[in-house]
């Protein structure tokens, strides 16, 4: 457990190698073995004909959990599978507890239908406050890490969101209609305007490492699960973006947002979505 004598900066020190570790065994043991060869019987849906879980998402979430657990004692993991069999997990977000927020498979659709759009996203947070991030896309082989205050990183090379070029539209990933409300449907269709690109999502972690390269001009998502958002919030922020919710107000993981919300490539980029969000 970090206590007073040792900050997140200093067990990150430590241990970040040891977490980007663990997210590619957890990869080569569970999930790249399966990707392109699922049998039926590894697939099942959860609470609708898109919400895909497979039997990768869950021994892979197992293994992070064991690994991730044993890294940092006195830690606790709120993983998207978990929490699926008992919500209450969940609540550790409000705890006292570090926290390590997982999604095994981040793009369960893509990855069932051999699309390698897919990622494994790990993010380490205490009180509300996300410290560190890892998103591996296993079929790219790419890893993604930013740690709070010390930057975002590529493989190694920092990351730059930049800024949109004026006078070119902007382009925006949208969350899919399946996961919205009428009323956040309506706050979506703000999007549809002279000087907006808006398109429909894929993996959420792989949409926000896009925002972050400065591919992709910003996001606009209408959900709040931490596991798909926390490591990808940190990286483009980090990478020097800005997340705003239609209230104005940055994301929370904890919950309680105005929604849908936004991440852009600067903080200009999202004002302007945020604007366009709370449009009627």
């Amino acid at each position: 457990m970090i206590d007073e004598t040792e900050t997140f900066e200093s067990f990150l020190e430590r241990h970040a190698e040891d977490v980007e570790e663990a997210v590619r065994k957890a990869a080569a043991a569970e999930i790249t073995p399966r990707f392109r060869r699922l049998a039926a019987h590894e697939v099942d849906r959860k609470t609708g004909p898109h919400d895909l879980v497979t039997d990768a998402d869950r021994l892979a979430e197992q293994y992070l959990t064991q690994t991730l657990g044993a890294l940092l004692p006195g830690s606790v993991v709120v993983g998207e599978e978990a929490v699926h069999a008992n919500p209450v997990t969940y609540e550790a977000l409000h705890g006292d507890a570090p926290v390590w927020i997982v999604d095994p498979v981040d793009g369960t659709r893509q990855f069932v239908h051999g699309d390698p759009g897919f990622c494994t996203l790990v993010a380490l947070a205490h009180r509300g406050v996300v410290h560190a991030s890892w998103t591996y896309a296993p079929a790219l082989d790419r890893l993604a890490t930013a740690v709070r205050g010390r930057g975002a990183f590529l493989d190694g090379e920092r990351l730059r969101a930049g800024s949109p070029a004026p006078g070119r539209d902007l382009r925006v990933a949208t969350s899919h209609p399946d996961f919205t409300t009428d009323e956040q449907k309506r706050a979506l269709l703000g999007l549809w305007t002279d000087g907006v690109a808006p398109r429909a999502c894929g993996s959420a972690g792989l949409e926000y490492l896009a925002v972050a390269r400065g591919e992709s001009d910003a996001v606009a998502f209408s959900w709040e699960a931490a596991w798909d958002h926390a490591a990808g919030l940190l990286l483009v922020e980090e990478a020097g973006g800005a997340h705003l919710t239609r209230a104005g107000e940055p994301f929370r993981i904890t919950g309680g947002n105005a929604l849908p919300f936004t991440a852009a490539r600067d903080a200009a980029t999202a004002r302007r979505v945020a604007d366009l969000l709370r449009a009627e």
